[in-house]
């Protein structure tokens, strides 16, 4: 049985769902409702991405239990390869699969016969904020988009954090991946990037890095789908395959970048938000890192997400 970081709220239900996305992936899935709800009426529907790393257990499902207390439909759902979803091997990730997963995502909710299709959002923590903004690119029928603690992946393996990989760095990287690729092939099991959860961290560890240890390596955040490792190969296609080329092209579709005052990945979402065209809007959560906003409810502007997504969602 899944364990999850919080208590399940006694206004909502949860349904543990699957359904297949285009590759034939089974993605495993928990929609969450209105304790009171009207199965005979069209309601709006939120999809949300979890963090990168990160599983429905954790963040995504905070945020779909949330919306779901405020009327929408929720779903929140495990990445391709990961968490409780199928394939193989585990915890490969890709630019292309994980953005499939977003649309997969609006493939169930915009079936079932209580949604209205013309009113499905979709949120994205951290990593998802920049897979979000890339299904929406291309898939129309997500109509509005808020991102939280947004990460854009492919510039963060491409460029470095802070944009700071020389051509030489990169050049490395790919070298060793390229051997990895070898390695694997002739039967070797696939590598995995090297710090994962638990992650070990003290007063000497930097401060992202303990920021991240603090929720993924403790009761706070702890899962054991949640392993915060990719395998190193998945790296080549985050960096040859930018997420925002097409970010204006969602407009006149609303955007909504959400932002912790301290966080250490601010530039990402300041970045984006200077990108995309309007209408969008920046909002900056006071005295909030970047973890924050994965699952303290007490800081995790939900009335923000509820007015944008009622006002955007009809």
């Amino acid at each position: 049985m899944p364990n999850y970081i919080f208590k399940l709220s006694d206004k909502v239900t949860r349904k543990s769902v699957s359904y297949n996305n285009r590759f034939g992936i089974k993605i495993a899935a928990d929609l969450y409702l209105p304790k009171d709800f009207d199965e005979s009426k069209k309601h709006a529907a939120v999809i949300i991405g979890a963090p990168y790393g990160g599983v429905k257990e954790q963040g995504s499902g905070i945020y779909a239990q949330n919306m779901a207390e405020r009327g929408f439909v929720a779903l929140a759902f495990d990445p391709s390869y990961n968490g409780y979803s199928g394939g193989e091997p585990r915890h490969l990730s890709s630019p292309d699969l994980f953005v499939e997963d977003f649309s997969a995502a609006v493939d169930y909710v915009g079936t079932r016969p209580f949604v209205d299709r013309n009113q499905i959002g979709a949120i994205g923590m951290c990593g998802s904020g920049g897979f979000a903004i890339s299904a929406a690119q291309v898939d129309r029928r997500i109509k509005a988009v808020a991102m939280v603690s947004m990460y854009d992946i492919s510039r963060a393996q491409a460029n470095g954090f802070k944009d700071s990989l020389t051509e030489e760095d990169r050049d490395a990287i790919l070298d060793a991946i390229a051997e990895q690729r070898y390695a694997e092939f002739e039967g070797n099991p696939p590598a995995l990037t090297d710090r994962g959860a638990p992650i070990g961290f003290d007063e000497n560890t930097d401060s992202i890095g303990r920021e991240f240890g603090e929720f993924y390596s403790t009761p706070r955040g702890y899962h054991p789908n949640s392993i915060t490792q990719f395998t190193m190969t998945s790296s080549m296609s985050f960096m040859n395959f930018p997420l925002l080329t097409y970010i204006k092209s969602i407009s006149p579709r609303p955007l909504l970048f959400i932002m912790g005052e301290h966080a250490h990945s601010r530039y990402f979402s300041e970045d984006a938000y200077e990108l995309a065209a309007e209408p969008k809007e920046l909002y900056i959560v006071p005295n909030a890192g970047h973890v924050d906003l994965y699952d303290k409810t007490d800081v995790i502007p939900f009335d923000k997400l509820e007015a944008f997504f009622t006002e955007n969602l009809n």
